[in-house]
């Protein structure tokens, strides 16, 4: 009986928090961590403020956290660039994953855009650490692809940083795309064709 109830503990738990966490990422991209308050965020969540405290403790913890998440998400769909694995597929495929998060998560783009922004003073040691790494072991992988004649001569550094502007710019500046389109929003077939445009473009300049 014990082991159900701690079982079900955990899953309200991780239930919570998810909510806390969703919320948490709508409000600080909208207000700014300046402008957050655990108020907003219970509110945004449909939980009481108490629990905020109760799992988080502080603003500041759960900003960390909500950054953490972000980040996070972004590098899963790193794990299928490897040495051998296909260039096009595994590019693709990673291409794929930014946009569909740029449509589907754009509130998490916004924040991390406006910590970075702000001179990144809270994950400015997580990007010249974990982040490096990451880039330097993957670009080391486009090297690799690139000195087999698999793929065209390209910085695989740079690269990243091309993918990464070329999809975040639908969430970051998701207002900008609206207004050039002459739409309110972007809706799911605008997403489709943006894909399809930045996949393109970015697998031709790797030469596949």
């Amino acid at each position: 009986m014990n082991q159900v109830t701690d079982s079900n503990k955990g899953l309200i738990r991780q239930t919570n928090e998810a909510l806390i966490l969703s919320a948490a990422e709508r409000v600080f991209a909208r207000a700014g961590f300046g402008g957050a308050t655990m108020a907003a965020i219970a509110e945004a969540s449909g939980l009481p403020k108490a629990n905020l405290h109760y799992y988080f403790g502080s603003k500041d913890v759960l900003y960390r956290e909500v950054l953490s998440r972000i980040l996070n998400d972004w590098l899963v769909s790193t794990h299928g660039i490897t040495e051998d694995a296909d260039p096009r597929t595994a590019l693709e495929q990673y291409i794929r994953a930014k946009m569909e998060l740029s449509a589907l998560r754009p509130d998490g783009s916004k924040v991390f855009a406006n910590e970075l922004l702000h001179g990144a003073p809270v994950v400015k040691e997580l990007l010249a650490t974990e982040l490096r790494r990451l880039v330097t072991d993957k670009a080391a992988v486009v090297q690799a692809w690139v000195d087999a004649g698999r793929m065209a001569p390209v910085d695989g550094v740079h690269l990243f940083f091309t993918i990464w502007a070329a999809t975040q710019t639908y969430a970051d500046f998701d207002v900008q795309v609206c207004a050039v389109l002459g739409k309110d929003a972007l809706s799911p077939k605008d997403h489709a064709r943006a894909t399809e445009h930045v996949v393109g473009l970015i697998l031709r300049g790797c030469g596949l």
